[in-house]
């Protein structure tokens, strides 16, 4: 009889919420999420941010608990930071006071690792990484792509059975981002990494083909897994090869897909209703760009969401909110990976600066139900002032601090552009000094 492998890591119906105070339900950021990895393959968790991808990597390492749910690894439930999983983080997380070396040769410490032992391990990670000759250098002396380098480092040093990787590439430059990817890539394939296996988070589609053998996708609000995907390209990939593009158009039609399959959206791709609808901080300035570049040659109104990103250099979590705050509008459509402009978008791109305020302030009225409020609340004041608390107080009986003053930063600039209302950012006030 066959041997049945136990998976290396198994989620099962993990959720996490927290209270949002003041009698208001709490915030499920994650929900009934379940999944296995198996020794040796790359498993990526994809999707926007905020769809609690980060928070499911730090229940996973052991630094968050479930709100409900178990993840057991090599069998055993996860209970706090497990012995052979191992994190790399977006931001580097290095201590500037430590040596590229003395940072590498941390977790061993901690381990109670012999000092000649840790030294020679905490080299060969140094040297497998691309960074021999810096062992004695301070992380204000290196670059991006070195500090993460070193961080990659010091969680190979461990030589962890699972490695979690959150973002690592977000905070580096588009060039040493590939050049990282692909060495990391190169090392996992010819197998030099001490590893079992990886799981990473990312909001990058195309990072994502690049890398992983299974791709996770998440949905947001809460958080859930909607589709796993395996991918069938051998390494190393060819972002040019035709079935590389397919698959990440594919992904992206997945993840614009209408329909309660995969749908994320509530209104206009946006998560709420009425007043409580969280609005994403998308300036007037990227909202004309889009719809500029959209309208034009070789567009002509309707453009493939993928070429758009490329020609444009915008990434999954810059490109879907523009496209998103087009649809809550009514200046595109958004769906099956394309994005169409409206007739009034089309019109918006035709018009001169003017013209255009007075189309953007009858869009922000008649579809961003907290403009409408702001403006009604003024309009009915005699004095035609709010303080912004007034507004900022309702929302949270809808959404976190955080999403709150979020969606009042892009009502506040949607509001000025189309002149809809005037504020003061010294008293933090609404006023109709200048209304439409």
């Amino acid at each position: 009889m066959a041997m049945i492998t136990a998976p290396l890591l198994d989620v099962r119906q993990v959720a996490r919420s927290y209270p949002k105070g003041g009698g208001a339900a709490d915030l499920v950021v994650l929900d009934d999420v379940n999944l296995t990895i198996a020794r040796g393959e790359i498993v990526g968790l994809l999707g926007r941010s905020g769809s609690g991808k980060s928070t499911l990597l730090r229940i996973i390492a052991g630094l968050l608990a479930p709100s409900a749910g178990t993840v057991a690894y090599q069998g055993r439930d996860v209970v706090g930071p497990s012995d052979g999983v191992a994190m790399v983080f977006q931001s580097f997380a290095l201590f500037p006071w430590l040596t590229v070396l003395e940072n590498v040769e941390l977790g061993l410490e901690a381990k109670g690792v012999a000092k000649a032992e840790r030294r020679r391990r905490a080299v060969q990670a140094i040297d497998l990484i691309g960074l021999d000759g810096f062992e004695s250098a301070y992380p204000k002396e290196l670059s991006g792509g070195m500090r993460q380098r070193v961080g990659l480092a010091r969680a190979l040093v461990v030589h962890p059975d699972l490695l979690l990787m959150d973002e690592p590439f977000s905070a580096l430059d588009v060039l040493t981002a590939e050049t990282l990817r692909t060495d990391l890539i190169d090392l996992w394939v010819d197998g030099r990494l001490p590893i079992g296996s990886i799981l990473m988070v990312t909001h990058n589609i195309e990072e994502a083909v690049l890398m992983c053998d299974r791709i996770l996708v998440f949905s947001s609000n809460p958080g859930r897994i909607k589709r796993e995907l395996k991918v069938p390209l051998k390494h190393p990939r060819n972002r040019l090869d035709p079935a590389f593009r397919a698959m990440v158009n594919d992904i992206y039609r997945l993840m614009t897909q209408r329909g309660p399959a995969v749908a994320e959206t509530v209104q206009g791709g946006l998560p709420g209703t009425g007043v409580g609808m969280i609005l994403p901080e998308v300036s007037t300035n990227l909202i004309a760009g889009l719809i500029e570049a959209v309208a034009a040659p070789p567009q002509n109104g309707e453009a493939e969401l993928p070429d758009l990103a490329r020609a444009l250099y915008l990434e999954l979590d810059e490109l879907f909110p523009i496209g998103e705050v087009l649809q809550l509008l009514k200046l595109g459509e958004l769906g099956e990976g394309r994005l169409r402009l409206t007739p009034a978008g089309r019109r918006f791109a035709d018009l001169d600066t003017d013209a255009r305020k007075k189309l953007f302030a009858e869009l922000v009225l008649a579809n961003v139900p907290l403009a409408s409020l702001i403006r009604r609340v003024l309009d009915e004041r005699p004095s035609h002032r709010a303080r912004l608390t007034r507004f900022h107080e309702e929302l949270e009986d809808y959404m976190s601090e955080d999403y709150a003053e979020e969606t009042l930063r892009a009502v506040i600039d949607w509001g000025r552009f189309g002149e809809v209302f005037s504020y003061d950012e010294q008293s933090e006030t609404f006023s109709l000094e200048n209304p439409v």
